[in-house]
């Protein structure tokens, strides 16, 4: 928001959560403020429940950086969900394929099998490798991209920032009773009643389908907190990994450091 700000920025979300039209709170959306302070865009695209892919989000995200710039603005794509940024900047040209007969073939696979597809494309195996479900969506999201670019194009500044897992755990259990205190159980009783279960658990914001059994009285709402710490840490696990992978990503510890590089480097050029 700050480099935003002093540089006359617009940011594009690149998360997958952040989507979903009505999902706020439990997605960590930017507030009303921010948005009105630096336009966002890549927020509430869709209804929960609908389809989306990586391969809409680079062609959203391709429209929306040159018009951005024509604007005499500059563009800062923010995230988040690692394909969805890879994508836009490597140029990935994704495949479009039958996705609901290749989910039925490999539905009739055995687990290992799946494993060995996985490791044989040298894809890493998802946290739970032993969960058929988890595998096959491994599958479908990383060979859905066809060829790429090997290089970042000379005009992009790619940051990234890796605290400590201390201070991680520190920040996701602040957030996650923000969220709380803050109506996401409310929040997720609108969007029950409004979408159905499926749409909720379908969109891949946990806390959701965390509050949906706090709600059945399932859990209680400790429990429900306790939850949704826990998956939002394994997500944040599988974030790092994604993204160190990428020699390209210049890491620091904090946001502060991050942004005292990137506007040096904007003041020079």
């Amino acid at each position: 928001m700050k480099l935003a700000s002093e540089f006359n920025g617009e940011i594009i979300c690149a998360d997958s959560r952040t989507i979903y039209k009505d999902m706020d709170i439990g997605t960590a959306k930017p507030t009303v403020a921010e948005q009105r302070e630096v336009p966002h865009w890549g927020l509430d695209l869709i209804n929960p429940g609908d389809t989306f892919s990586a391969a809409k989000f680079k062609r959203y995200a391709d429209a929306k950086i040159p018009d951005i710039q024509n604007r005499g603005k500059l563009p800062i794509l923010v995230g988040g969900t690692g394909l969805y940024i890879d994508g836009v900047l490597y140029d990935f040209q994704f495949i479009n394929k039958q996705v609901a007969w290749r989910r039925l073939v490999y539905s009739w696979i055995s687990i290992d099998k799946l494993q060995k597809i996985i490791q044989k494309h040298g894809w890493q195996l998802p946290e739970n490798a032993r969960n058929k479900r988890h595998l096959i969506r491994t599958i479908e999201r990383s060979g859905q991209v066809g060829s790429r670019r090997d290089e970042l194009p000379g005009d992009v500044l790619l940051l990234g920032i890796m605290p400590s897992d201390a201070i991680l755990k520190k920040h996701i259990a602040k957030r996650a009773q923000k969220m709380f205190n803050g109506g996401v159980i409310a929040e997720t009783e609108a969007l029950l009643k409004h979408y159905g279960d499926n749409a909720l658990r379908s969109s891949g914001a946990l806390i959701y389908s965390i509050n949906a059994d706090l709600l059945r009285s399932k859990i209680s709402k400790s429990e429900a907190l306790e939850q949704s710490q826990a998956k939002d840490w394994q997500y944040a696990r599988r974030q790092k990994t994604w993204f160190r992978r990428n020699p390209d990503i210049k890491w620091f510890t904090s946001p502060d450091a991050a942004y005292k590089d990137a506007k040096k480097v904007l003041l020079n050029t």
